[in-house]
């Protein structure tokens, strides 16, 4: 899993690519030219990849989420190559934020508000995922984000766990989405919504 995002404003025109969560404080930078790798200072496993003055490589950009097209990946490839580093980007052109359907929802043990649902995203692709809204129920048709979604407000989605049941992805709420919130809950689509069909944020 990579996660992209470009920040202009706030950091001066560098794109940022995580492959995993991590602390700052756990990391270690290395350099050259307008790359730099950030590693574990653990294990020294690449958790991420900056590149500097990103707009004289890449065009188009925008603040936020950014979704690399072939073309750049293999631009970004080679600028990284050139810095004599190993690592390699992956092209990922799969939706983040999808229909989903519920197919099973069941109380958590020893929670008053958490529930474990199956939900399906595509093709009988089924993710685990915790939801603590008060509204999910079996047989709703929802709205998932992935992991590896950039949420509205910059919240990335992560592969987490809760109560100590793993957790992939989020269903959302309308106002996690950016959009007007008419009440509490995660927002429930009409039953004719599509399974797998891209949400657009």
């Amino acid at each position: 899993m990579q996660i992209t995002t470009y920040n202009n404003n706030g950091l001066n025109d560098v794109l940022m690519i995580q492959f995993q969560k991590m602390e700052a404080t756990d990391q270690v930078p290395e350099r050259n030219g307008d790359i730099v790798l950030i590693k574990s200072k653990d294990d020294g496993k690449v958790t991420g990849i900056n590149l500097f003055k990103a707009s004289d490589y890449l065009h188009g950009l925008t603040d936020g989420p950014v979704e690399l097209e072939e073309e750049a990946v293999d631009k970004v490839n080679s600028l990284i190559e050139e810095a004599g580093f190993s690592v390699k980007l992956e092209s990922e052109t799969s939706p983040k934020f999808v229909v989903g359907y519920v197919t099973s929802c069941e109380p958590v043990e020893g929670s008053d508000h958490l529930n474990l649902t199956q939900t399906e995203v595509d093709n009988g692709e089924i993710l685990q995922i915790v939801c603590g809204a008060a509204n999910i129920a079996k047989g709703q048709k929802v709205v998932v984000a992935r992991t590896g979604a950039v949420m509205p407000d910059g919240m990335v989605i992560w592969p987490g766990e809760l109560k100590g049941i793993e957790s992939n992805g989020m269903i959302c709420s309308a106002g996690e989405l950016g959009l007007p919130q008419e009440g509490k809950g995660i927002m429930v689509l009409p039953d004719d919504a599509e399974v797998g069909k891209t949400f657009s944020v």
